[in-house]
């Protein structure tokens, strides 16, 4: 049974301050959307004719991520106590159920089994790696991601001072490139570029040579030009194309876009959401009055957008900060890791983090193409927000079962 000692002892020994910045996040996160449901979204839902609130209607999403905010620290609670060490043993468990999610929807596009539906579409694009049971959507390439970092971290800490061997190396990238390739056949590359993230993280923490280094970017950069050169006109699928060329040249100068219309439909998003963000100053247009600017999808990958329209500059620092603070954290509870098993897990959870928010920022400010990456906590989806607080739970696990200090 639990008493007052062992819940004392316990808090004694955990990451406080990570979980306070964890929780921070999502009570701001639920306000941000709960702003967003009552003055971009609908607000309740209303009777037609006597205009009686009948639901909850856009507030749904707010009350969704609040309510999987609390089951997801509670899961950080219990999983911070269990040995990340008996995790990475019981690898084959979580390979099967992950990747068992994900296989099917590569072959199975929105079939139906009663409730369910198998390779759901959640968007307007070609990615059909979701399922969907009733009016909740999951997408098991974020739960296959906790799985992938514990498996990524076993294989190095087994290769250890050998990863420099090229036999070595190419395991590794064998183990790194098929989650890869299964995720882009899905359609889903935003998360795809997360995952190769991840691992040139975890391998950096594992003392890659920087010749391995510098000879990725240089072949990734020579790719990229012979790519653009002579076959920018087979490289992905065309709204991905497009894209891309919309963030280089925005104005269409070069006339790369069939029609005006395919050019006001690829821009309209980023436009609106980098008005939106210089829209709000320096101190935002406030949460629940004021003047707003329409952002497609604003509850979601364009969450900052909104967060800068309704608390302005000083909102956005303060939510990136304490992002930032959360990233740093991981990578700095990794260093003070007794063992290499929990530096590599921590390396990769703070990749991932700061892929997510890098590409997300990165998207509203319109230096980078849309992809379908989120904003860590903020944007609406209970799935991930729980996936989120597994990770959490796996870093405070890190923290607790090492007492090493980071400087001593």
């Amino acid at each position: 049974m639990l008493s007052l000692d062992s819940i004392r002892q316990y808090f004694k020994r955990t990451d406080k301050i990570y979980l306070l910045l964890c929780i921070f996040s999502s009570v701001m996160a639920v306000l941000a959307l709960s702003s967003w449901a009552a003055k971009q979204g609908n607000g309740f839902a209303t009777d037609e004719v006597t205009g009686a609130i009948i639901g909850i209607g856009d507030y749904r999403r707010a009350l969704v991520q609040a309510g999987a905010s609390v089951i997801g620290i509670v899961i950080a609670l219990l999983l911070s106590c269990v040995d990340y060490r008996s995790l990475v043993k019981v690898w084959p468990v979580h390979v099967v159920l992950t990747w068992g999610l994900v296989l099917p929807t590569l072959v199975i596009r929105n079939v139906s089994i009663g409730p369910l539906t198998i390779g759901y579409n959640a968007g307007d694009t070609d990615n059909y790696s979701w399922y969907k049971l009733g009016g909740f959507t999951f997408q098991p390439t974020e739960l296959a991601k906790i799985s992938f970092i514990l498996t990524f971290a076993m294989h190095l800490n087994n290769v250890r001072s050998r990863i420099n061997e090229p036999k070595e190396l190419a395991k590794l990238l064998l183990h790194l490139l098929v989650p890869i390739a299964i995720i882009h056949v899905q359609g889903d590359d935003g998360t795809a570029i997360i995952y190769g993230i991840i691992g040139c993280c975890m391998m950096f923490a594992a003392g890659l040579s920087w010749k391995y280094i510098f000879a990725a970017f240089a072949a990734a950069g020579a790719a990229v030009a012979v790519a653009f050169a002579f076959f920018s006109d087979k490289i992905g699928k065309g709204y991905q194309w497009y894209r891309i060329l919309a963030v280089l040249d925005p104005e269409n100068t070069t006339g790369w876009a069939p029609s005006e219309t395919v050019w006001k439909n690829i821009i309209y998003q980023q436009q609106r959401g980098e008005i939106a963000l210089g829209s709000g100053g320096i101190f935002g247009n406030g949460l629940f009055t004021g003047r707003y600017y329409s952002v497609p999808n604003a509850h979601n990958d364009f969450i900052l957008s909104w967060i800068g329209n309704v608390a302005g500059f000083v909102g956005c620092c303060v939510v990136l900060g304490v992002l930032l603070a959360l990233v740093i954290k991981t990578f700095a509870t990794g260093a003070r890791s007794e063992d290499l098993l929990g530096s590599y897990i921590c390396a990769g959870i703070g990749g991932a983090l700061m892929a997510q928010i890098a590409v997300n920022v990165g998207m509203n400010l319109r230096v980078l193409p849309v992809i379908g990456v989120t904003l860590p906590f903020y944007s609406a989806g209970g799935s991930s927000v729980l996936m989120l607080y597994i990770c959490v739970g796996l870093v405070l696990s890190v923290y607790s079962h090492n007492t090493k200090s980071l400087f001593g």
